[in-house]
């Protein structure tokens, strides 16, 4: 799908990229990406990634002072992940993820766990479905980060015990996948830097 021409203004979009699909408008391998989703305009891009078996929020703009805003730890703006792991892991499990683990030689920075009872109520079954092994519960977990290394939620309930088996992100700062079903995308009203940060 052919990317319109270079918008003069600002502009914000809302996505919620669906599981196989990169955080990137073009593949020589014939993957799905971003420019499957909508006809954005040319200098649009995707503040920060996901990964392609990970899912949910993506900011999509042209307003480049944006991106350091969010994406540098030291101005501290949350990444939240609702995450399925295998396995319930207990309030000490939590501690850890929250004090910060150890990947690959380096301490993770604080972060924000919390185990939730039930499954968020708005996720759709993934298309394909998760692996789940019969005789391992699983169970969701909220984990807000302010920082994203490659790969690192992954990493991190890895590290104490609890591998993945799916990865949404919820929240960007104040945007939320609100009401965004897998493949929507939505162009949002930015009045201020505030609205997002």
């Amino acid at each position: 799908m052919p990317r319109s021409f270079k918008s003069k203004l600002f502009k914000y979009f809302l996505a919620y990229k669906p599981y196989g699909m990169l955080t990137q408008f073009t593949d020589n391998s014939g993957r799905k990406t971003l420019a499957d989703l909508y006809d954005f305009p040319q200098d649009v891009y995707s503040v920060g990634r996901l990964d392609m078996d990970s899912e949910g929020l993506i900011l999509l703009t042209n307003d480049k002072s944006i991106t350091d805003l969010l994406l540098n730890p030291k101005f501290s703006h949350e990444r939240e992940y609702l995450v399925q792991v295998e396995g319930i892991p207990n309030k000490d499990d939590l501690k850890k993820l929250e004090k910060g683990v150890i990947i690959e030689g380096r301490k993770t920075l604080p972060a924000k766990a919390k185990f939730l009872e039930i499954a968020p109520q708005f996720i759709e079954e993934r298309i394909p479905p998760i692996r789940e092994r019969k005789n391992i519960p699983v169970s969701w977990i909220s984990l807000a980060l302010i920082e994203g290394k490659n790969r690192q939620v992954r990493k991190m309930t890895a590290n104490i015990g609890f591998p993945t088996l799916r990865l949404i992100r919820f929240r960007i700062g104040k945007l939320n996948l609100n009401g965004l079903r897998p493949g929507q995308v939505r162009e949002i009203k930015v009045s201020s830097i505030h609205d997002i940060i």
